[in-house]
Parts: C-alpha cells; structure tokens; sequence
C-alpha cells in the first residue's frame, strides 16, 4: 500500500531517509491524478522492501508542493538520501517510474 505524506510528516520521512522516495502529488478532483493511483500502488507493492512510494494530497498538504514549486497534478517528486533528485510532471506509464526508481536503487 501507497504511503501517505503529509506536510507534518515530509521532514522526517523524506528528507531525513536513506532510501529511494516516490511522491505522487495529488488531488482528490484530478481526474489524471485518480488515474495514477493504481500504477502507485503496484509500485508501493512492488518497491515495497527497496524502495518508499506514496501519496501527498496537495489541498490538505499545501506546503511541500509550494516548497517545490509545484505548479500542476499529477507531479512526481523522486528523492534519494533526502535529495530531490527529479521532479516529472503530468500522466506517467508505470513503466517509465518504475525505471526511474530502478536508475536510483543502484
């Protein structure tokens, strides 16, 4: 299952991890964004021991996508060691996260 961020959980959970961290940046009304939640899922299931996937609803988070400058949903912000490494924007293939994961697990 997706992790769910939070603006009170960010600090701790990504920028003070080691680990790979998927966030999917999100909102309830966005259709694109409904679309991605089973591919983050699968990833979440699939990355599970390797890997943090997850959630951040922007309209209850509003400070972590303004920190990033996020400016449209869905946006993927893909971290390592607590460094944001990429930031992709818009409907994605599993696929292509999932290679995306894979070039940071090293």
């Amino acid at each position: 299952m997706a992790y769910e961020f939070t603006d009170a959980n960010f600090q701790q959970e990504v920028l003070q991890s080691d680990k790979v961290t998927l966030i999917d940046l999100w909102a309830e009304w966005c259709g694109p964004c409904r679309m991605m939640t089973p591919v983050v899922e699968d990833l979440a299931t699939e990355f599970k021991d390797r890997a943090v996937i997850g959630k951040l609803n922007v309209d209850h988070n509003p400070e972590v996508p303004t920190n990033y400058n996020v400016r449209g949903i869905p946006t993927f912000l893909l971290f390592k060691n607590g460094e944001l490494k990429e930031k992709i924007v818009g409907l994605q293939t599993k696929q292509f996260l999932e290679n995306k994961i894979k070039s940071y697990l090293g």
